[in-house]
């Protein structure tokens, strides 16, 4: 007996939508067509602006909100009772009683997707109250079993949390069980991971695979990381510029790419264990460019920075009087020094202490204790106006440049402002100094007189590169700068920073998540777990010596750009990470290092792990 043919759960055909702007329409897609069968996870891919959001938008309806228009084609959905609907042209009434319930969303960000001022429990009830019919506490029973399901410890506590007391892995994984709440036909995942650690996103990745399975879900997937593709996929839509260019399933895409674009894009990608053998860091790859000019970059001998048994705990206060009753242990005696010219990368999960360390060099956030030697001027002796003074001599790149830029002012000014708060050029002098730091970091001249919002995100963090350069500095603390830019764009704003290294002599402390992004770039690795530096050495002896069972562990977790080697929740069986959080009265042991080879060391103290 031959199988029947099963009906696709969404079918997208000849879709257009179109944005109206001030100066006239703008196509988002144009002519997209593509199923989404039972059980089947329909991975979309391309760079931002190539429309794989709007696709998705247009079918939840949303795309009206944001001043998208579905022009020409047809959306059908099947809601199970045998009867097809065309999304495109649904009653919003039906729409309400379709999203959430048969359609479920999860979107990039979660900490914007969550309602900050309600607490998780009472967000992930309403939609089973509204659409299951539940009381409160059959709904509660349910969300607590959600929580459960996407692995988060302690859920009856959670329920009584905030979005803002849970990590953003936490929170992402809340947004899931909201979405996975009413057992939807169809889950639309925007981007799902593109903020998370390794780890976490590893570990998402095979739930949603999970839970893909155990419930016949038919999943949609948007991203732009061709690794998390090769995980996840079935078939392979891939977008450019609001057109398809080539479908297939995943092994035939990865493996015999037709169209130009699917194979720079495929080029592009860093892959872990690329740089094997290679004695300093190297640009990326390019999307369609083919020679790459940038010499590898050796760095120097010389020490700029040295920092020596640093500590940082924020006081978690209680009771009437606002007491101090308890210390997170953010950063916990770490020691490390970064060569002029060199860069030194730290990485780790969310909540290890690699921003903490990161921000309490600049002592943009107060040490308890250590020293911070910044060629030759000890920072943590500085009083308010010697720090200020200090400052020229070192910036930071924020991972969201939209947020650590202002929307009222114009590129000029924000590239300008602090060469106008250190005095040090004025009038025509300081528009030719802007004019010649956007020559460097490669944006067009006209883009001055912009606002962030007209600006894309690789084009809004080389504006924040722009305005940590203008007090020509010796160090860049780079906090997650490249984290949530596309493939292509990630290796942009990367060759940029490595150019500006090579010519300007820069020392970069790199904050990252990213394993093969941190193998690209950097000269020495440190990984840091619950606060303390649990190994650290050269890029070869990090990477290709991994000693440390936590940093094996790291290497273990990220996604191979190999539909064939797919992991499974067995794979990455790690352990929850224990709380940071200790009583006043708790003396953590000093860090202690065994050196297994010239400069690589591993921690000896008990890490936790």
């Amino acid at each position: 007996m031959l199988d029947q043919p099963v009906a696709p759960i969404a079918q997208i055909e000849a879709l257009r939508v179109v944005f109206g702007t001030r100066d006239g329409q703008v196509v988002g897609v144009e002519d997209v067509s593509f199923d989404v069968n039972p059980g089947e996870t329909v991975c979309i891919v391309g760079e931002s602006g190539s429309g794989k959001s709007v696709s998705s938008l247009s079918l939840m309806r949303l795309i009206e909100y944001g001043g998208g228009e579905i022009e020409s084609g047809r959306i059908l959905f099947d809601r199970g009772n045998g009867k097809e609907l065309d999304l495109s042209k649904a009653d919003q009434d039906v729409m309400r009683e379709i999203r959430g319930n048969e359609i479920g969303m999860i979107f990039q960000e979660p900490m914007t997707a969550l309602n900050p001022v309600f607490t998780v429990g009472r967000q992930l009830t309403e939609g089973l109250r509204v659409h299951k019919g539940m009381n409160r506490s059959q709904a509660e029973t349910r969300a607590i079993e959600l929580l459960r399901e996407v692995r988060i410890p302690e859920p009856e506590r959670r329920m009584k949390q905030y979005p803002h007391e849970l990590s953003g892995g936490m929170r992402q994984r809340v947004v899931i069980a909201m979405a996975m709440a009413c057992r939807p036909r169809l889950l639309i995942a925007d981007e799902p991971t593109t903020a998370l650690d390794v780890t976490i996103q590893a570990e998402i990745l095979a739930l949603m695979d999970r839970l893909k399975r155990e419930t016949g879900t038919a999943v949609m997937f948007i991203t732009h990381d061709m690794a998390v593709v090769a995980q996840m996929a079935d078939r392979v839509v891939v977008m450019y510029r609001g057109r398809k260019v080539e479908e297939g399933p995943v092994a035939d895409i990865f493996n015999n790419p037709q169209h130009d674009y699917t194979k720079a894009l495929l080029a592009a990608v860093p892959k872990l264990g690329e740089m094997t053998g290679k004695p300093a860091p190297e640009p990326m790859k390019l999307l369609g460019v083919e020679n790459q000019n940038i010499a590898p970059i050796p760095g120097t001998e010389d020490v700029l920075l040295t920092v020596k048994n640093l500590v940082t705990r924020f006081p978690v206060r209680g009771g009437l009087m606002r007491r101090t009753v308890a210390n997170v242990h953010a950063v916990e005696d770490v020691s490390f020094s970064i060569n002029r010219g060199q860069t030194l990368s730290l990485v780790g999960e969310s909540g290890c202490g690699k921003s903490s360390a990161g921000r309490s060099i600049l002592r943009l956030i107060e040490p308890q204790s250590g020293q911070i030697d910044l060629d030759g001027i000890d920072i943590m002796a500085l009083d308010a106006e010697g720090l200020r003074k200090a400052r020229l001599d070192m910036q930071m790149i924020f991972q969201d440049p939209f947020a650590s830029l202002n929307p009222q002012m114009q590129l000029i000014d924000q590239v300008a402002e602090p060469m106008r708060n250190y005095n040090i050029a004025s009038g025509s002098e300081i528009e030719d100094r802007v004019a010649m730091l956007f020559d460097r970091v490669q944006l067009p001249r006209s883009f001055m007189r912009r606002y962030p919002h007209e600006m894309s995100g690789g084009q809004r963090q080389r504006i924040a590169i722009a305005r940590a350069l203008a007090l020509n500095p010796k160090l860049i603390v780079a906090d997650e700068s490249v984290s949530a830019l596309d493939v292509s764009v990630q290796a942009q704003v990367l060759n940029l920073m490595m150019e500006l290294q090579a010519d300007l002599g820069l020392s970069f402390l790199f904050i990252s998540h990213d394993m093969a992004v941190v193998e690209r770039v950097s000269h020495t690795v440190g990984v840091m777990y619950l606060g303390r530096i649990v190994e650290i050495g050269s890029r070869a002896q990090v990477f290709e010596n991994p000693q440390h069972p936590y940093t094996k562990a790291l290497m273990k977790a990220v996604p191979v750009a190999d539909p064939s080697v797919r992991k499974t929740e067995k794979d990455l069986n790690f352990k929850p990470i224990p709380s940071p959080i200790h009583g006043t009265d708790y003396r953590p042991e000093r860090s202690l290092y065994n050196e297994v080879a010239p400069g690589h060391m591993i921690l000896t103290t008990d890490s936790g792990y």
